[in-house]
């Protein structure tokens, strides 16, 4: 059965690359290439401006080519992953694979190279010729000592960034995952022995970290193939040399007794147990060998229970993954145009992922990492590679160490550019920024009427990070709490959420007897409101903010919309507030596009599109955006009599009757909305200057398709469905919510009423 397993996996692996069309990569081009003009721009002749361009001013390359963005990997193959000299063409899939991870992490692009040369000097060589072509280069799978010498002559010669990721990235990682070790171990690096297993190019580049950052060189004790590295020794390189010590110690064994880090980077097995033992104690264990370690976690903590402990392995806490760092370094460094990668840098890199785990976890983080309790502590030393937040922290970080330490060409507005960054990773981040700057500044107080979902509980630290509010949780606290703790969620009931329980709460009788008294002349009895506010959550937590014991609920993420819809209305329409309409802000790549309504009414009338027409244009100014309203139909211009075309043609007269402040045109198609050209050519001189903005469409299943069409074909991101009319008391979303839906529609909630409708 094992075997069958492992063939079942070998041929997933083997199929993953060959289908649908071999290989991970392919080149896309950037711009049109539709006529004739677009050819003569892209080639000949217009490409000889460009060409000119770059003649008078090399640094001109990076405003008219990739070279910016590109980065090239590039390798012999002597020392592949856990699979040693397999040569250059063997190489290749895994150098696609770390272009792969360039691109998904840090929007990188990247031309893997592999050369069949093993001379270090020739290879760097072949790899400095290259400089015209790219923004810098990540060396691979390079054995040492070779690798030290091709990045030695590289980094000499050229004045773009040239980054060995064995060495640095490994170095990087594991030397933020030593400083939040010693950091819980309350031990300084001044002070901490180290005894480094493996002197290849990963364990001297860590070592090298280590000491930038104050470990004292005394204090490490190196050991090869061949035992300790000490003076005595005439076969040592001289990266080697650099860390040998006068010391009568010859082995593994003799090495680390008393030893607070033991830094792996070696091979299966080397450490035993009774080596472990005579540590110091609290010792940190960094086993990094792939893919079997050192020492296996689990026979380190029969020896040290209170080790803090680090593999390369994805099946145990603290991996140390490249990844966190070489997509971000170089995003850094090219965005300032940096001739290097310093020690400033790397150090930069270093501090960002150590004190990203240190900091609270995302709402993002938490939906991608369910089930695991990601706090920092022993088993969360450095952040998960899948964390959206180590792009805009990282680069941001290394963007800045480049700039104060004299190495970039071209000077960005940091706080700028790490917005860009954060928009680049959340969609929604720049059309919400001045929501989430209003939610702020407001007191408004949110109740979730589904408070045991997963999602909200999830969303509850974001919340109360990034909106500086306690929200209220509607539901059984024995139920909530154990959720919390099976999630490994750290969250505090009364500082970090209020809980009320439908079953023990004093309020109950003053809840029902409320209920009642709203809906009696509907059928309501005594026995059936009390029976209701036992169980339904959407109508108490719609009757807490009638009480004005909270501004704003939200509920949802189970049921029907209608559902929902029916019992918040009831209950708060004797305010006189009546939902208008549902708007939902889709998030694509060319920008944002609201359409309505998609969920209150079926079939709206003329004066319900009027309606919901007016009540978009409010919403969509408090994103910022001048909304351009064109209103749908499958009639165009009125060259159909369709009821649809009818409905919008009556629409358009009651707006026309009114003294509207945004523009608005109609009826017409969605292509006609949104292809500016196709519009002026049907109908020209329209009152719509470029895209529409915002669609308004005659029925909400057309509205409601259109909506889910752009989430999966278009992967838009939605912001709400926002519901129009109840000033802003209720928020009705949908199953499909993510944990960042709900902190987005909590930042709408918490908005000020004076500032829409």
């Amino acid at each position: 059965m094992a075997q069958d397993s492992s063939d079942a996996k070998r041929q997933e692996a083997l199929d993953y690359h060959e289908f649908p069309k071999p290989g991970k990569l392919e080149i896309r081009a950037t711009k049109p290439m539709a006529t004739g003009r677009d050819l003569s721009n892209a080639y000949s002749p217009g490409v000889a401006e460009a060409c000119l361009q770059i003649e008078s001013d090399t640094g001109n390359a990076v405003r008219f080519t990739a070279k910016g963005n590109l980065v090239a990997v590039i390798s012999n193959g002597t020392a592949v992953l856990g699979l040693g000299n397999i040569g250059a063409q063997a190489s290749k899939p895994v150098m696609e694979g770390k272009a792969v991870l360039f691109k998904k992490f840090a929007g990188v692009d990247c031309f893997d190279i592999e050369v069949n040369e093993s001379d270090p000097k020739k290879l760097a060589e072949i790899v400095c010729k290259l400089e015209p072509t790219f923004g810098a280069v990540n060396l691979e799978d390079i054995k040492a000592p070779d690798c030290f010498i091709v990045e030695r002559l590289c980094r000499e010669r050229m004045r773009i960034p040239v980054f060995h990721d064995d060495q640095h990235g490994t170095a990087i990682v594991a030397s933020a995952a030593v400083l939040n070790a010693l950091h819980i171990s309350g031990k300084k690096i001044e002070d901490v022995r180290v005894t480094a297993v493996g002197a290849g190019a990963a364990g001297i580049a860590c070592l090298k970290m280590l000491v930038v950052m104050g470990l004292r060189r005394e204090n490490i004790m190196l050991l090869d193939i061949d035992g300790v590295v000490h003076s005595g020794r005439n076969n040592l390189s001289f990266e080697q040399r650099e860390f040998a010590r006068d010391t009568s110690a010859r082995t593994l064994a003799d090495a680390i007794v008393g030893a607070d880090l033991v830094l792996g980077l070696s091979g299966p097995g080397v450490l035993k147990k009774d080596m472990v033992a005579r540590m110091a104690e609290n010792p940190i264990v960094f086993a990094l060998a792939n893919p079997k370690p050192e020492i296996m976690p689990e026979e380190v903590r029969e020896v040290a229970p209170r080790a803090l402990i680090a593999t390369g392995r994805s099946d145990y806490p603290n991996q140390v993954n490249n990844v966190l760092c070489f997509p971000f370094i170089f995003r850094g460094a090219l965005d300032v145009g940096a001739t290097e990668i310093n020690d400033a840098m790397k150090l930069a890199c270093v501090e960002a992922i150590a004190a990203l785990a240190r900091a609270p976890i995302s709402a993002e983080v938490e939906e991608v990492y369910q089930g695991e309790r990601l706090t920092f502590g022993p088993n969360y030393l450095i952040p998960k590679p899948f964390d959206p937040r180590l792009l805009p922290t990282i680069a941001h970080a290394v963007a800045k160490a480049a700039t104060d330490s004299g190495v970039a060409t071209r000077n960005l507005d940091l706080d700028a550019y790490q917005s860009a960054l954060n928009a680049k990773v959340f969609r929604s981040h720049t059309i919400m920024r001045c929501v989430f700057d209003a939610a702020r500044a407001s007191e408004r107080r949110i109740v979730f009427a589904e408070g045991e979902d997963e999602r909200v509980l999830r969303a509850i630290r974001a919340i109360t990070e990034e909106l500086h509010t306690t929200p209220i949780l509607l539901g059984r606290a024995d139920v909530i709490e154990a959720r919390i703790e099976r999630e490994g969620l750290s969250l505090c009931r009364g500082k970090d959420f209020e809980v009320v329980d439908p079953q023990d709460d004093p309020r109950y009788r003053d809840y029902w007897t409320t209920y009642h008294r709203l809906l009696r002349r509907k059928g309501v009895t005594p026995d059936l409101a009390r029976t209701v506010l036992r169980t339904n959550t959407t109508a108490i937590a719609a009757l807490m903010v009638q009480r004005g014991e909270a501004d704003s609920m939200i509920c949802g993420t189970f049921g029907q919309y209608g559902w929902h819809l029916n019992h918040v209305t009831q209950i708060l329409a004797a305010s006189g507030a009546t939902p208008i309409g549902a708007l939902s802000l889709m998030i694509l790549d060319d920008g944002p596009l609201f359409l309505a309504d998609t969920h209150v009414h079926r079939f709206p009338s003329p004066r319900e599109i009027a309606g919901i027409t007016i009540a978009a244009a409010r919403h969509v100014r408090r994103f910022g955006v001048e909304p351009k309203i064109a209103l749908i139909s499958d009639s165009e211009f009125g060259n159909l009599n369709t009821s649809s075309g009818q409905t919008m043609r009556a629409a358009i007269d009651l707006l026309d009757a009114g003294d509207q402040s945004f523009t608005y045109e109609g009826e017409m198609h969605v292509n006609a909305a949104l292809d500016v050209q196709y519009r002026e050519r049907i109908y020209p001189d329209g009152r719509l200057s470029g895209k529409a903005n915002v669609l308004v469409f005659s029925n909400a299943e057309t509205a409601g398709v259109t909506r889910n069409v752009l989430r999966t074909i278009a992967k838009a991101t939605e912001v709400g469905p926002i519901l129009m009319g109840l000033s802003n008391q209720v928020h009705i979303v949908t199953p499909s919510i993510s944990v960042r839906g709900l902190l987005n529609v909590a930042a709408l909630a918490r908005s000020q009423v004076s500032t829409y409708a």
